[in-house]
């Protein structure tokens, strides 16, 4: 018979590891449980991962969309577009900006200075100030006219605009903007301005005059002169004024219309542009470049004479300003008209030829 001792022992050890194993079995239980729940948790976590992933690539793709429209727009632009980042001063600018200041799309190095270096000394107090108050929100808007420097040393009008990106608190993290170059509507407004203001209140005689040489000044040419045709069909002219620079308005005279540029005027009845080489195709105007004349038309639709400038230099094409010369040229058929008029009344035995 076996030892109580001995019986209690093994019960005891049997009471033992069946109490371990229900104990290990109910870790075991534990460990799957929570194993599942971290794979569980792993899934969504990767899940979460690959949406990220996905919203990433999304917003990149959008991006590079949104970055080719940009700098196709940089590209094909006929304005000069540029960016500003104020915090690294980098400065990108498009080929046509500095194509418009005769520039390579290298030359210009890509920073503030290189950039505001080309803006005209006497402009960049007033240019930098707009910039501030854009950037400050003082403005809104910024828009500011002001002149650059083209490489050849002339300037270029042009009118500025851009708008502030800005991050959540409100801080401008770069600027866009537009140059919109104006220097042809400048010129047409300086030179309609000057003629303008000069043949005010003036009539006849002394509106041909005053017409020939503020022409003249505005465009910086070295001659004008406006002169009416005195035979049908015409091959005489006579001049109603001629200035010149060198000698300011001279006596009034009759020239022979053939192997002139004034000749194609009056018999084609249409503007006639010769930047350079004149004496070359009209031997007769030996040591002048440039040449453009234009004709004056009555309101019949005869030509009845032309304005004409000469220059001892190429001209460029900041004289071909057509609105401008509609205007005068309106005027000086206008004028030319009631002169002959008056005449031919005079003649009959009317009215004083007054002119």
């Amino acid at each position: 018979m076996a030892s109580p001792l001995l019986t209690l022992t093994a019960f005891a050890a049997l009471l033992l590891a069946l109490g371990w194993g229900a104990a290990a079995t109910l870790r075991g239980r534990q460990s799957a449980a929570q194993a599942s729940v971290l794979r569980a948790q792993l899934r969504e976590r990767d899940a979460a991962l690959e949406r990220s992933e996905a919203r990433r690539a999304a917003a990149e793709a959008e991006c590079r969309v949104v970055d080719e429209r940009y700098q196709h727009a940089l590209r094909g632009s006929q304005d000069g577009l540029w960016e500003w980042s104020p915090a690294s001063g980098r400065v990108q600018m498009s080929p046509r900006w500095t194509g418009m200041l005769g520039f390579g799309p290298d030359e210009l190095r890509a920073e503030h200075a290189a950039w505001i270096a080309r803006v005209h000394p006497d402009d960049r107090g007033a240019f930098e100030a707009a910039l501030a108050r854009h950037l400050d929100g003082s403005d809104a808007r910024f828009e500011h006219e002001m002149r650059l420097l083209h490489k050849d040393g002339s300037v270029r009008h042009v009118l500025s605009r851009g708008v502030a990106v800005r991050d959540e608190s409100g801080a401008p993290v770069r600027l866009l903007g537009l140059d919109t170059d104006i220097t042809r509507l400048k010129r047409v407004q300086g030179v309609l301005d000057a003629v303008a203001d000069g043949t005010t209140g003036a009539h006849g005689e002394r509106f041909f005059a005053a017409m020939a040489q503020h022409f003249a000044r505005a465009l910086d040419v070295d001659c004008a002169f406006i002169a009416e045709c005195i035979d049908e069909p015409a091959t005489r002219v006579r001049t109603l004024a001629y200035w010149s620079v060198d000698q300011g308005l001279r006596e009034n005279f009759e020239f022979a219309l053939a192997g002139t540029p004034c000749d194609d005027v009056i018999k084609a009845a249409q503007t006639c542009f010769h930047p350079d080489g004149l004496a070359e195709k009209y031997p007769r105007e030996a040591g002048w470049e440039g040449y453009i004349g234009m004709p004056i038309v009555s309101s019949d639709g005869r030509v009845l004479g032309h304005l004409a400038m000469r220059h001892r230099k190429p001209l460029g094409d900041g004289v071909l300003i057509d609105r401008v010369y509609r205007i005068f040229l309106a005027r000086a058929s206008a004028e030319l008209e009631r002169m002959q008029a008056l005449a031919r009344l005079a003649l009959m035995g009317g009215a004083p030829a007054v002119v």
